[in-house]
């Protein structure tokens, strides 16, 4: 048991990194794979982390979003196929920003169905201790 909780995170700071460096085509063929060996609610976390990271580094070229914190704030609420997080933060240039999110995927958890976010203020470096982010 002890083993499980640093293998997933290393298995998700890999993906992490995976959509940030690797072309389009790739990043998804590499993020697909890693997807797949994660149980469904992990699956379903960290595909609506990455569509999060995506959206707002192209929606927006003044960030370029590299990770985010569903619960900094506040508890996600999950059900079977979504997360809705009013409580996340995401890390841009190394600086944190309040975010709201609403991610539905379908029933494998692969396929982001619906997609909804709102950028918050940018959140003081003298509270990321606070909410355990970092740079």
């Amino acid at each position: 048991m002890l083993l499980v909780a640093p293998m997933k995170k290393l298995c998700l700071m890999v993906l992490a990194s995976l959509t940030l460096v690797l072309p389009a085509k790739a990043m998804d063929n590499a993020l697909r794979a890693g997807l797949m060996k994660l149980d469904p609610q992990t699956r379903l976390e960290q595909r609506c982390d990455a569509e999060v990271l995506d959206r707002i580094s192209h929606d927006d070229h003044n960030y370029k979003a590299d990770r985010v914190v569903a619960y900094a704030f506040a508890t996600p609420q999950m059900s079977a196929d979504a997360i809705k997080s009013s409580g996340a933060a995401f890390r841009s240039k190394g600086q944190w920003y309040r975010l709201k999110f609403k991610c539905q995927t379908g029933p494998d958890h692969m396929e982001v169905l619906q997609f909804r976010y709102k950028i918050g203020d940018e959140i003081p470096e003298s509270d990321w201790a606070k909410y355990n982010l970092y740079d």
